[in-house]
C-alpha cells in the first residue's frame, strides 16, 4: 500500500518541491546515494506507459522464440488452449 501523506506535512520541503519541473525530476540522496525522486505525474505515466510496452515487447519476443523452437499451434489448438 503506498505510503500517502498530505502535502502540508512537506512543508519544510517547500523549497524541494517547488523546484520539481515537468519531467525534470529532483533526485534525493541519502548518505551521498541516490534514494528517492520527486517528480510530476506527467513524468510518472510516461514511465508506466513506457513499463507496459517494454512488458508487451518481451512477450512478444518470448512467443517468437517459443514458435521458432515449436511451431505454430493449429487453430483448433488455440481454440482448444482458449476454451472455445
Amino acid at each position: 500500500m503506498p505510503n500517502i501523506k498530505p502535502v502540508s506535512d512537506l512543508r519544510n520541503y517547500a523549497g524541494v518541491l517547488s523546484e520539481v519541473r515537468e519531467n525534470e525530476p529532483v533526485y534525493l540522496t541519502k548518505n551521498g546515494r541516490g534514494c528517492y525522486a520527486i517528480v510530476d505525474m506527467e513524468y510518472v505515466e510516461t514511465y508506466d506507459r513506457m513499463k507496459a510496452e517494454l512488458e508487451i515487447y518481451n512477450k512478444l519476443l518470448a512467443s517468437e522464440k517459443r514458435v521458432e523452437k515449436e511451431g505454430w499451434l493449429s487453430l483448433e489448438e488455440v481454440k482448444r488452449e482458449l476454451g472455445k
